[in-house]
């Protein structure tokens, strides 16, 4: 089970790679000539649809891992560089082709529902923040553990929609420079937390490397 600390690293980690405050101007983009229940809507399904990925990601993660004879070192490693990626584009205040390509934001404004794709998936709930699941869901086996974890999700997800509810209101009271800082700041915080899961899956799969730099 993780310590306290841990979890609290989860929250701050997940929160930055979901990133909830960036995503306000493409919802905006992508809503901006529907109906205010359907926005309303819209957002609703987006938020549990990325509670429900990420409860499966927490759930079947690790299952998936073992059943393609993945071990978690190397996905740590690998999740870890992938999460660095989405920081270092998060710091230069850049990080949408990285979530969501050009043509697939084009293909967005002609679907009648954008809820789920590209909303919730891979905008919300991508790679990212499935690879940043699965692997603090390894840092325990018990209940308890479980209920932590999903705790931060359904916080995560609460605060997702609380802030596609808002959108237009975060953004004129922030602006862009300040959803821009926002997003610089949270970048820190996921680079900050993918160079932990790269060095201790390195340790864990090299063991000598341990030994050399304690």
């Amino acid at each position: 089970m993780l310590n306290w600390n841990e979890y609290l690293q989860l929250l701050v980690g997940l929160l930055s790679v979901v990133n909830p405050i960036g995503i306000i101007p493409t919802f905006i983009s992508l809503t901006t000539n529907r109906p205010p229940q359907e926005r309303r809507h819209t957002a609703i399904v987006c938020a549990f649809s990325v509670a429900m990925v990420l409860f499966i990601s927490l759930l079947a993660g690790e299952p998936i891992l073992h059943f393609f004879g993945i071990g978690l070192p190397a996905f740590r490693v690998s999740g870890g560089l992938l999460v660095m990626m989405m920081g270092i584009s998060m710091l230069s205040a850049n990080n949408d082709n990285i979530r969501h390509t050009p043509e697939e934001k084009a293909e967005s404004y002609e679907k009648d529902s954008i809820a789920i794709v590209p909303l919730a998936i891979p905008l919300l709930s991508g790679p990212g923040a499935i690879s940043t699941t699965i692997v603090y869901a390894h840092g325990g086996q018990s209940l308890e553990h479980f209920l932590l974890v999903g705790s931060v999700i359904l916080s995560v997800s609460v605060l997702v929609l609380a802030a596609l509810l808002a959108a237009p209101k975060i953004a004129d009271a922030m602006g862009r420079t300040g959803m821009n800082v926002v997003t610089r700041v949270m970048g820190l915080f996921l680079t900050s937390i993918a160079v932990e899961f790269i060095a201790k899956g390195l340790g864990e799969l090299f063991p000598v490397l341990v030994k050399i730099f304690p």
